[in-house]
């Protein structure tokens, strides 16, 4: 499908999802870019359009359905390149909506994609899908470049074999799969030539890094890898379990300056009862140990907390259990998500489902507590200075940028400081975060 000039292919693509999706579609582009085709944005009108999608929720999924009949509208005889989670789990859904020719690729076949894109014969409603749970190794993938942005996604681990009662996703992305430690350093030192000054290690189950290799590794160990290669970069970790926040990776993080004192850490429930009905192999008592130990390791850490409200079986005294528990640690903010029944997972057809009132009810309180917690850790560190990577302007006025700890501040400067590291003095809470001056 190479072509010059006017007749280049135009291809547009879109990404719903998490960090692993914005990773592997960044793989996509990069590798389009090096064909002679024609990027454009995805409300464009395009010969080729490519749809990463979402399965995390039945919302995501409908969301992904859209994007498929918005693509078919813009142009019905373009190619229709579908990959994602719901791609995986949803083939036939997708199907039925198209009478027009549709590419589906799976999570497990994302390495083809721009191949299958810019394949020259006709794509008649072809299926690259493969056995997703029986994938031994993950997809090879290369990022040149990730945007504009300051900030850079690095994949080092897919899939999950928690199968937690609620989740879709260890059917959509298949069983823990690692990327050799090698291969990880590489990537981070392409993200660092291109200038990108702060990497985020992620991945489906990011905890479970390097149990599936030969030899044996784990996250730690790989973090000392990336840190003995002494670039450029600050390093941030995505969200990790409870039970995989060791003292030997706390001990790494306190005592490196280029990894970030952040930890995201997903409670769910604060409940031993609904934990167990979660299928999540920790009671709370062990939850607030480990905050309580990163704490003490990091003081200054932010300690983000993901909370599922709702959870069938969740009565008023479970929910309390939950919010005491919150209420009670030193965590610095809270993703709080209402429950919502995913087909194919067990929790969706399980008894005494919540009430949404009630559900609503819940998710607000807990919100409130977000919103306490987050000004309390922010107002702790006023009167700190700290180091910000400069991100751009906030509605073209003031820079904005984020501290070590995730903590987002917004002060005075010139525009050539941005993607920089800066010298900021935290002086004043405002709504959104914090408002410094340079030092």
């Amino acid at each position: 499908m190479k072509s010059t000039g006017q007749n280049k292919k135009k291809i547009a693509l879109t990404t719903l999802g998490c960090k692993v999706n914005q990773f592997e579609s960044a793989a996509f582009l990069s590798e389009l870019a090096q064909r002679e085709v024609e990027l454009v944005p995805f409300s464009h009108p395009a010969d080729i359009y490519i749809i990463n999608t979402c399965a995390v929720t039945a919302r995501a999924g409908a969301q992904s359905r859209q994007l498929i009949r918005r693509a078919l509208r813009a142009n019905p005889e373009a190619r229709l390149i579908v990959t994602g989670c719901y791609a995986q789990i949803g083939a036939q859904e997708i199907l039925e909506i198209a009478d027009s020719p549709i590419c589906i690729v799976g999570n497990g076949c994302k390495h083809r994609l721009v191949e299958v894109a810019l394949a020259d014969r006709h794509c008649d409603l072809e299926m690259h899908l493969g056995d997703i749970g029986g994938h031994k190794e993950i997809c090879p993938l290369t990022v040149t470049s990730f945007g504009s942005r300051t900030r850079a996604y690095l994949k080092v681990q897919d899939g999950c074999n928690s199968f937690c009662s609620y989740c879709i996703v260890p059917y959509a992305r298949g069983r823990s799969r690692s990327l050799d430690p090698d291969k990880v350093v590489a990537q981070a030192e392409i993200f660092a030539a291109q200038g990108y000054k702060e990497q985020v290690l992620t991945g489906i189950h990011l905890g479970h890094y390097g149990q599936d290799l030969t030899p044996k590794t784990n996250l730690r160990e790989l973090l000392g890898l990336l840190v003995a290669r002494d670039l450029p970069v600050r390093y941030r970790l995505s969200s990790l379990e409870p039970t995989e926040i060791t003292d030997e990776l706390l001990n790494l993080m306190a005592q490196s300056a280029s990894v970030m004192p952040y930890l995201h850490i997903p409670l769910q429930s604060g409940d031993d009862g609904i934990l167990k009905r979660m299928n999540r192999r920790y009671p709370a008592a062990a939850f607030a140990k480990v905050v309580e130990r990163s704490v003490a390791s990091l003081p200054d850490a932010a300690i983000g907390v993901d909370v599922l409200v709702g959870f069938p079986g969740e009565d008023e005294e479970a929910f309390a259990n939950t919010y005491r528990l919150l209420e009670s640690l030193p965590v610095s903010y809270l993703h709080v998500f209402p429950y919502s029944k995913r087909p194919g997972t067990p929790a969706a057809a399980m008894a005494d489902q919540v009430p949404k009132p009630i559900k609503e009810e819940r998710v607000a309180r807990l919100r409130d507590l977000h919103h306490t917690k987050r000004s309390g850790f922010y107002r702790k560190h006023l009167g700190s200075v700290r180091q910000i990577l400069v991100e751009g302007r906030k509605q073209g006025c003031l820079l904005k940028g984020y501290t070590g700890n995730y903590i987002p501040v917004s002060f005075a400067g010139d525009s050539g400081l941005v993607n920089q590291l800066v010298t900021v003095r935290l002086e004043e809470l405002t709504e959104d975060g914090v408002l410094g001056r340079i030092v």
